[in-house]
């Protein structure tokens, strides 16, 4: 039982619209017991939408715990039981208008593995065509567009501060300059 915990007891404590909480006990190798909260989380998906000229579109959208407002890569939930290409397709249009002639696998991500449940699906999206932007009721958000070699350097210089943007537009960047 190397680095391995067995749940001997696990009690709801909180149940969402987006997230459901767990206090569980646990069984350690060394025959002890701890504690763990877990949020369990249906996953999402960010896609990062690249132009024929290696221009990226990002929104900026207000993030209430943080008080500010970020830019990041189109990104939402994934609904029970959808598939992640069909989330990452529908989150694309919803928030920035655009469908894509191909979307390819950037890989999982896990945002918080100590205590978050949630896998991150990542997608690059080419051949881009704009048709409309459907943006939910509560869902206020600007697109802009800048190159990628830009978006790099935002990254690294920290003024992009979004995990899951900065793994995708490092992706999206390595995986597009290997193949030029």
């Amino acid at each position: 039982m190397h680095l391995e915990e067995k749940t001997i007891k696990s009690e709801t404590v909180y149940e969402g619209l987006i997230f459901n909480i767990t206090h569980d006990t646990v069984l350690l190798e060394n025959d002890n017991t701890a504690f763990r909260d877990v949020l369990w989380h249906n996953g999402g998906v960010c896609v990062i939408p690249v132009t024929e000229n290696n221009e990226i579109y990002l929104v900026k959208q207000f993030r209430y715990p943080f008080k500010t407002a970020l830019r990041e890569v189109p990104a939402g939930k994934i609904e029970k039981g959808e598939v992640p290409e069909i989330c990452g397709k529908r989150e694309l249009l919803e928030e920035t208008g655009f469908t894509c002639k191909e979307l390819i696998c950037l890989g999982e991500m896990l945002p918080t593995p100590a205590y978050n449940s949630e896998i991150t699906y990542m997608y690059l999206a080419r051949g881009l065509d704009f048709s409309t932007q459907m943006l939910d009721d509560d869902e206020f958000l600007d697109v802009e567009k800048l190159p990628l070699s830009e978006a790099v350097e935002l990254v690294m210089n920290g003024t992009i501060r979004d995990g899951k943007t900065q793994i995708a537009i490092l992706k999206a960047a390595y995986l597009l300059l290997r193949n030029e």
